[in-house]
């Protein structure tokens, strides 16, 4: 690639590349989204019908949750095929299995059909779907990165990370659509028509895939015969400072966007007096602005440095955590959309933009798969799923104060910190010790 090589002519030569990483992802949140909103409207009453409602409520959320424990299992399996035998393969395979326990979950019969099947089937579906998405992400992240040209990686690797916040909006306007059915409808059949659509999305996904050749990066880990063998114990011999720092990275990423995201809904309509639609509308709208700043943000880190930038933007994003809570605090309808805007849209978009490009520049390419799949897993695990549990939990606690939760974020941006000071520091030794093989 010539030095001037304009945007417009690199978005060209890798247009299908960056739709089949997109995709991925957007169909991940998609059904993260759409599987959460069912499982608080639908799935108790027709899967879970066999017990008392707030039990069955609970199960219902407990199937929503059990992705964020089978993520990690499906991440390192998927991670391990990535590395052997490479990413194409592995990314059709994940797609497929994320996808087809959606559609299949559209079909199952209900609990009045087949008694206790019903909610076993649905368990295994989500297993199958998590064991796909764990997988997804990685292979999705490195299918834009490794094609990337040298002075695009930061916009190509920000292209997949678009793909949370496309999801959730999909999501959204899907589910809004869904409300004009009636109660009765919407239970019998209706809420089916999501997941079944979600096919047309996973079907073009697999037809852009098909034509896509192997990754450079691979290819060139292929030819030098430096295929790992056993790379989750590689990557746990010599990368598990990596593994950790992309932990580290993920943090400040994950725990602030359900906090931006999911708690702010319940803390808004039960903590303060908003309305939910209030809440959902200014996080549709966040989640808009977002995923226009994301490429923006990567295009942009490919010209400051993506280092640079993500301690910018997290430090911040620190900065800004007491204004937020002071905007909620106001109770006005400006007040929850513009500290939902400027958190989630503004000061989340660039640290998600970098992340994955930051995750994969620490890692070799021959263990790099599975590397950033466990630092990734690693962070979600610790600080996404637990988020919105231990900001309400210290809510309860300390009678709806919100200085509990804020310093709870400024953990998270401390760590996050640590973390990007260790990252510049590994890749200026593993620069050091590359500089003899570059020819």
């Amino acid at each position: 690639m010539t030095e001037h090589e304009s945007t417009t002519t690199v978005l060209r030569k890798n247009k299908k590349v960056l739709i089949a990483s997109l995709t991925g992802s957007a169909i991940e949140w998609f059904d993260y989204f759409l599987y959460g909103t069912a499982a608080a409207l639908v799935f108790n009453k027709i899967f879970f019908p066999m017990v008392d409602p707030v039990i069955g409520l609970i199960l219902s959320y407990l199937s929503f949750s059990l992705t964020f424990f089978i993520r990690p299992i499906g991440g390192v399996l998927f991670a391990h095929i990535g590395d052997r035998i490479g990413r194409k393969k592995t990314l059709v395979l994940t797609l497929s299995l994320m996808g087809g326990a959606t559609v299949m979950i559209g079909l199952l019969p209900t609990y009045e059909m087949i008694g206790l099947w019903a909610p076993a089937l649905l368990i295994l579906m989500r297993i199958i779907q998590g064991m796909g998405i764990g997988g997804e992400w990685g292979g999705a992240l490195l299918l834009a990165y490794e094609y990337a040209p040298e002075k695009r990686k930061g916009f190509f690797g920000s292209i997949p990370q678009a793909g949370v916040t496309i999801g959730m909006l999909m999501a959204t306007f899907i589910v809004s659509l869904m409300t004009l059915f009636s109660e009765e409808d919407f239970l019998s059949w209706g809420w089916r028509i999501p997941f079944l659509l979600s096919s047309v999305l996973v079907l073009l996904g697999l037809w852009i895939r098909k034509d896509i050749d192997e990754t450079p990066d691979f290819k060139r880990v292929k030819a030098s015969g430096q295929v790992a063998k056993t790379p989750l114990r590689d990557t746990l011999k010599h990368h598990w400072r990596e593994v950790l720092i992309a932990a580290g990275l993920k943090v400040v990423e994950t725990a602030p966007f359900y906090i931006f995201s999911t708690f702010v809904v319940s803390y808004a309509t039960n903590t303060l007096s908003y309305q939910k639609s209030q809440a959902l509308e200014a996080v549709t709208l966040g989640a808009l602005v977002a995923t226009i700043m994301i490429p923006l943000m990567g295009l942009l880190s490919d010209k400051i440095g993506r280092q640079r930038m993500y301690a910018t933007s997290v430090f911040i994003l620190g900065l800004f955590i007491v204004p937020w809570f002071m905007l909620l605090n106001t109770g006005t309808t400006w007040g929850i959309v513009l500290a939902t805007v400027i958190a989630f849209g503004v000061l989340w978009a660039p640290v998600t933009a970098v992340l994955g490009t930051l995750c994969s520049e620490i890692f070799s390419a021959n263990v790099r798969y599975t590397g950033i799949t466990l630092g990734y897993q690693l962070g979600a695990a610790l600080a996404g799923g637990t988020a919105p549990l231990i900001a309400t939990g210290l809510l309860a606690k300390y009678d709806g104060d919100w200085v509990p939760v804020a310093w709870y974020l400024a953990v998270t941006v401390v760590i996050s910190l640590i973390a990007i000071l260790c990252a510049s520091r590994v890749k200026r030794t593993s620069l050091i010790g590359a500089q003899p093989e570059h020819h």
